[in-house]
């Protein structure tokens, strides 16, 4: 059976606001952050990348292109000039330890998005002390791999993370009545939740024999990003653990409608 985390102790399906809800202000800015948990939300999303002189950092891309008004991959840019770019023009980018002390009530799901970033976080989380109340995941299995071998010489501390892609796809094809033993080795080592897409293009990704088959080895299913109505009526008919989504209003009205909407 997998072991139990902080993060995790929470009444009914967990609603995560991804990349702080990124629906209607600049996505990974502290504004969005701040709207998050004045609407109700307890739980936030984000993703982290290193600069080139180790300053970890709250933003989803590798580049600054797409959403400031800088260029640049972040993992070649001192911490310097990252700190001049904006998003949506307006908005600083945030170091991740902005978020933990900002909301300290708040728990945060971490997403790696580069190697480089591994060593960083374990030393923001070291000095923030925020073991407990963060979750950590990776759409990569060899980073996620590299962070489970470095945390307990440096953190002597137990913490939430997620399935890498491998994993989730193991358990995908357990759930169709494939092996399971090396998904209940996973879920003894610190592997608490399986967090996965909705779908795969028109084709359902999270089905009742996923959800049976995950939550028989004592693993969580959060969806993301699911930002339609009909969809996360789906899902939390389902019974799904956790959803992401960027329409922070519109899933806590889904929630609302079936009394688990849960704020404390």
């Amino acid at each position: 059976m997998a072991r139990t985390y902080e993060f995790l102790d929470h009444p009914g399906p967990i609603a995560f606001a991804h990349r702080g809800g990124a629906k209607g202000l600049p996505e990974n800015s502290l504004p969005a952050f701040q709207r998050a948990v004045n609407l109700g939300y307890r739980y936030l999303e984000t993703d982290v990348h290193a600069t080139a002189d180790g300053v970890l950092v709250a933003f989803h891309d590798r580049t600054l292109d797409r959403v400031t008004d800088r260029t640049g991959p972040i993992a070649r840019l001192p911490y310097a000039e990252v700190a001049r770019a904006r998003i949506g023009g307006t908005e600083p980018i945030p170091l991740l330890a902005d978020i933990l002390g900002a909301w300290p009530g708040a728990r945060v799901n971490i997403d790696i998005k580069d190697e480089p970033a591994i060593l960083p976080l374990l030393e923001v989380l070291h000095r923030t002390r925020a073991w407990n109340r963060v979750c950590i995941t990776s759409f990569s299995t060899r980073r996620l791999a590299a962070l489970r071998a470095r945390l307990p010489m440096v953190t002597g501390q137990d913490v939430c993370t997620a399935l890498g892609p491998r994993g989730v796809m193991a358990l995908r094809a357990k759930s169709y009545g494939g092996p399971a033993a090396k998904l209940v080795r996973l879920a003894g080592t610190g592997i608490a939740c399986a967090q996965v897409p909705y779908g795969l293009g028109p084709v359902p990704f999270v089905t009742d024999a996923f959800i049976a088959q995950a939550h028989r080895l004592g693993l969580k299913v959060h969806v993301y990003t699911v930002n339609k109505p009909a969809e996360m009526d789906r899902l939390l008919d389902l019974g799904v653990d956790g959803i992401f989504t960027d329409d922070l209003v519109a899933l806590r009205d889904a929630l609302a409608v079936r009394g688990l909407w849960n704020t404390v």
